[in-house]
């Protein structure tokens, strides 16, 4: 009897995955974490207003979700300043980069990332038999001349471009990305990822036209607005590529309760404007708890700061595990010579409080 025919390309991919969940490591330790630190979740919640439309519209999941995600959608674009025709909405960031992978990319073609960037990006690559060519990021941040360059002497159907960065949480200012679109080769398209944007400083984000072939920007209500177990994100391009979403996403993939969530969370702007404020003030207690134990800070434009723990990846990594031994789950950049760091989300204070009694133990015991 035989089993699953796989494609060749699927049975040659590697049985990965890009993250190992908290709560794949609380099963395995038989514990909760204390504070859950690592995935940059906005522990500060959603809109009280989007928590009581999601009840509300609880009571209709019996109904699918609008295909079209109509209300969504036009709240988005005047939110923009654009039209629904250059909005797409889908389940995540992660999501819409699968669908726009599936779109643009076959075997062999170039696809160009900064190596030690967003990884679930480059398993949707792998996964359509594309080819990776990673640029090193210049010093902490992603390198835009870079990527560009790279791209024009491959040939590249996409670069990918994190602005603010996870895992660094490093920036570049909105003329800057502008700049990076102007230098986009022809037959290239930039995948401007600003999953982080809504917690940057004033000006990280460019003004771009809506229009132009050349870029497709995503977002998500994952971040600042503190709904990441919901799977909603956005993308906003051109109305022809928006058009070839509808080719190969998931018509009902964002449902009912998603919509009307996400719809309440945008309105509510305020609430998102508290969030920034209780994240920056979390980022410079992280800094303050860091510096106790010698850890430098990196500036960050997110909601989580990296920490130069000193050492190399091997140290990192010890007082990684360290902190999970003790109840507090962080994680860590993938690629030398960034995993020298540690990447802790903004917590509560009783977060942070969890951190700050368990990092002098971690640090002592990856130094013994």
């Amino acid at each position: 009897m035989t089993g699953p025919r796989y494609t060749p390309l699927a049975a040659a991919l590697p049985a990965t995955v890009p993250f190992v969940g908290p709560e794949t490591q609380e099963r395995a330790m038989g514990r909760p974490f204390a504070a859950r630190l690592g995935a940059n979740e906005n522990v500060f919640g959603p809109s009280p207003l989007a928590v009581e439309a999601m009840a509300r519209a609880a009571r209709d999941v019996w109904m699918y979700g609008d295909p079209e995600v109509h209300d969504l959608r036009a709240a988005l674009a005047a939110h923009h300043g654009t039209t629904p025709a250059h909005v797409t909405v889908g389940e995540g960031i992660d999501g819409l980069l699968g669908y726009l992978v599936r779109l643009l990319v076959g075997p062999g073609d170039a696809v160009v990332t900064s190596d030690g960037a967003y990884p679930t990006f480059n398993f949707h690559v792998a996964g359509h038999g594309g080819v990776l060519h990673r640029v090193p990021y210049r010093g902490d941040a992603e390198d835009p001349e870079a990527l560009v360059a790279r791209a024009a002497q491959v040939g590249a159907k996409l670069i990918y471009f994190a602005n603010p960065d996870n895992p660094m949480g490093s920036w570049h200012d909105g003329a800057a990305v502008a700049r990076m679109v102007e230098a986009v080769p022809e037959g290239s398209l930039l995948v401007l990822d600003e999953a982080y944007v809504d917690l940057a400083p004033p000006g990280t984000a460019p003004g771009l036209d809506p229009d132009d072939p050349r870029v497709i920007r995503m977002r998500t209500f994952s971040k600042g607005y503190g709904m990441a177990g919901l799977r909603v994100g956005y993308a906003l391009a051109a109305p022809g590529l928006v058009a070839a979403f509808d080719k190969v996403r998931n018509h009902f993939g964002v449902g009912r309760i998603a919509q009307a969530g996400a719809l309440a969370a945008l309105a509510d702007q305020p609430h998102l404007a508290q969030v920034r404020d209780r994240v920056a003030a979390a980022r410079a207690e992280i800094a303050r708890i860091g510096a106790a134990q010698g850890l430098a800070a990196l500036p960050s434009a997110t909601n989580f700061v990296t920490l130069d723990c000193g050492g190399d990846g091997a140290f990192a990594r010890a007082v990684r595990d360290g902190l999970a031994a003790r109840g507090v789950f962080v994680r860590m950049p993938f690629v030398p010579p960034h995993d020298r760091c540690i990447r802790i989300s903004a917590g509560r204070p009783e977060d942070l409080a969890a951190l700050e009694a368990a990092l002098p133990g971690a640090m002592a015991a990856a130094r013994g």
